[in-house]
């Protein structure tokens, strides 16, 4: 059964980072893409960032410059490092591994973050 686990979530100032990780589990995850997903109170899933089988990556415009997306096929991960962070950044934040033409698609729960003084 294929897993998949965020952590790195919490409460940080405005301008600080933290750094989110999503670990999965069941099969292995090497031609997947793997992406991060946020949803704020109200409004629509949306894009953060996304990094192909290949390492290709791809940024929200919002982020851009600001977050970084990695992954560690070894490992089954994908992580997010978000810097300067702005409290319109505040949300949860999912991560998601799809096969692209291959009809899986899997998320994790979720792990909040919020910006705030």
């Amino acid at each position: 059964q294929v897993q998949l686990v965020e952590s790195g979530g919490g409460l940080v100032q405005p301008g600080g980072s933290l750094r989110l990780a999503c670990a999965a589990s069941g099969t292995t995850f090497t031609l997947y893409t793997m992406a991060w997903y946020r949803q704020a109170p109200g409004k629509q899933r949306e894009l953060v960032a996304q990094i192909s089988s290949g390492g290709d990556t791809d940024y929200a415009h919002f982020v851009k410059g600001r977050f970084t997306i990695s992954r560690d096929n070894a490992k089954n991960t994908v992580s997010l490092q978000m810097n300067s962070l702005k409290s319109e950044d505040s949300a949860v934040y999912y991560c998601n591994f799809r096969l692209v033409g291959g009809g899986y698609n899997y998320w994790g729960q979720g792990t909040q973050v919020t910006v705030s003084s």
